[in-house]
């Protein structure tokens, strides 16, 4: 298990973690349903804390309202909220979404811009909704890091975990600029199906336990050998019979 990591240089590691993702998901889907730049943004902010399942059931009921910025600003931002409800932080999420279509009208012609400081500059938007945006909407390379590509960028010891800016910094350095935006996609799927926060499994995830962080793969070792014990002893213990 840690031979493969030693033998690899971590050129040879990347590499070797790509062909794998290359293999799985030869077809990147883009998760969020939509139809340009717009439709996609605001999917993008509805999508925070919310899962893209959830997103892609509730959009289509917005956007036959509204699916442009000029038919949004006609809304009510209460009325904006009382749609997109289920997908929680639902009153954050409204003025967000009202804010930047008037944004988008009185600054950029009623355009989404092709820019990563106009785009971070409207409300709701961060900077990993904005590489979203500008990856998947214009193909400009970027790589959003989410929730999923910290965790495996930290398992995998491809970074330190401190953070999401470092995170997106290690992987701009260690994967080729051209494949950013199909890999961020390729991690995430990888991570859901694979890698997951919770119920992780070892022989499940391929990636981690050949090329892992030791100091990870030990405590999930670890944690497992504990479980084993623990239900030998349960499974050990005699019933006490009722007198």
């Amino acid at each position: 298990m840690g031979d493969a990591v030693k033998t690899l240089s971590k050129h040879e590691k990347v590499q070797a973690i790509m062909d794998i993702l290359d293999d799985l998901y030869p077809e990147i889907p883009v998760p969020l349903d939509h139809t340009d730049p717009y439709t996609l943004l605001v999917a993008v902010l509805l999508s925070a804390q919310c899962t893209d399942e959830r997103v892609n059931q509730i959009t289509p009921k917005l956007f036959a309202k509204a699916n442009n910025p000029f038919d949004m600003v006609k809304m009510s931002i209460e009325e904006i909220q009382n749609i997109i409800r289920p997908c929680g932080l639902s009153p954050m999420k409204s003025k967000g979404i009202w804010h930047l279509s008037d944004m988008i009208i009185k600054q950029h012609d009623g355009k989404v811009p092709q820019d990563f400081t106009a785009l971070e500059a409207m409300p709701a938007v961060g900077h990993k909704t904005a590489s979203v945006v500008m990856s998947q909407a214009f193909g400009v390379p970027a790589f959003p890091v989410d929730t999923h590509i910290h965790r495996l960028m930290y398992r995998w010891g491809l970074s330190n975990g401190k953070s999401v800016e470092q995170t997106e910094r290690d992987a701009k350095r260690l994967f080729p600029r051209e494949r950013w935006n199909d890999l961020h996609l390729q991690i995430i799927f990888y991570g859901r199906e694979y890698c997951p926060a919770r119920g992780f499994s070892l022989d499940r995830c391929l990636i981690t336990r050949e090329f892992g962080r030791k100091s990870f793969i030990n405590e999930v070792i670890k944690e497992q050998e504990k479980k084993k014990t623990l239900a030998a002893k349960k499974k050990a213990k005699p019933v006490k019979r009722k007198s």
